[in-house]
């Protein structure tokens, strides 16, 4: 039966688990990760179902941060070029489509940044910058964090907390005044 109790341990657990995920991804991974972003022309973001969802909800707030993004199949989509950086969310590193689309923009001469959990994937040999979530995974390494929700939940939401995290940390590293970016907001809602 569905109670508050029930909610407020569920929770608990949620907050807990992205808590202790967010906490063991690797400075040196995200310093990286920040220096790629910030020195590209455009960013491209790709991923696939819920990962995807986080990958654009990173790429809408880093536009609203100045930073020219695009999600990878959107209709406007431009060239990506040797002055540009490919996110790819990837828990497994595996996944076909995104797997793919990295392999083709390191071809083209992009920046490839990978973001998973596993570093043994075949991504390793494609990314220019890894940075681990280690959260659980389908590669089940010794020193995964393990998770009680369900499939790769933690994978998504930690990935989708990293994006505001390092949002976060531009926006101090700027100086940007939170309240002018309402500026950027979409308004044909």
């Amino acid at each position: 039966m569905f109670n508050q109790e029930l909610y407020n341990r569920m929770e608990k657990t949620v907050i807990a688990e992205c808590g202790e995920a967010l906490a063991a991804i690797r400075y040196d991974e995200i310093q990286a990760y920040l220096d790629a972003i910030l020195k590209a022309e455009k960013v491209f973001f790709v991923g696939v179902g819920r990962v995807l969802l986080a990958l654009q909800c990173i790429a809408k707030r880093y536009a609203h941060l100045g930073i020219r993004t695009v999600v990878v199949g959107e209709i406007t989509e431009p060239a990506i070029t040797d002055k540009d950086v490919l996110v790819v969310g990837s828990g497994s590193g595996e996944t076909l489509f995104p797997a793919g689309i990295a392999r083709k923009a390191k071809a083209l001469g992009a920046t490839v940044v990978h973001i998973g959990s596993n570093p043994r994937s075949g991504l390793r040999d494609v990314a220019d910058v890894f940075v681990r979530i280690p959260v659980e995974s389908r590669a089940k390494a010794e020193d995964e964090i393990h998770s009680k929700q369900p499939m790769t939940s933690l994978f998504e939401q930690s990935l989708l907390l990293f994006g505001d995290t390092t949002a976060m940390m531009m926006v101090e590293d700027r100086g940007i005044d939170v309240g002018k970016l309402w500026q950027y907001h979409a308004n044909l809602e």
